[in-house]
């Protein structure tokens, strides 16, 4: 993948170069797919994915609530409401 700035000059590399227009590195003499992203100032640590969630979300674990009463209820008369109409 071609780097967008050059990683031995500094100079703008064109989309799909295959080399710098200033240096003339290449894949093979200068720059790899790791060089690419570098200059996107990207934090070097790495991410815990667990670390995260229990900092943002506590360490407690979601409870399923399930469905609430009233929707349970109104199932419920509407089903009576079907089969009463539907027997009469």
């Amino acid at each position: 993948m071609t780097p967008e700035i050059c990683p031995n000059c500094g100079a703008e590399v064109p989309r799909r170069a295959r080399a710098c227009p200033e240096c003339g590195a290449d894949e093979r003499t200068g720059w790899s797919d790791s060089a690419a992203g570098e200059h996107l100032d990207l934090p070097s640590e790495p991410f815990e994915y667990d670390d995260f969630v229990n900092r943002e979300f506590g360490s407690r674990s979601p409870k399923p609530r399930g469905i609430h009463w009233f929707w349970w209820l109104t199932a419920v008369l509407v089903l009576a409401a079907m089969v009463f109409f539907l027997v009469r």
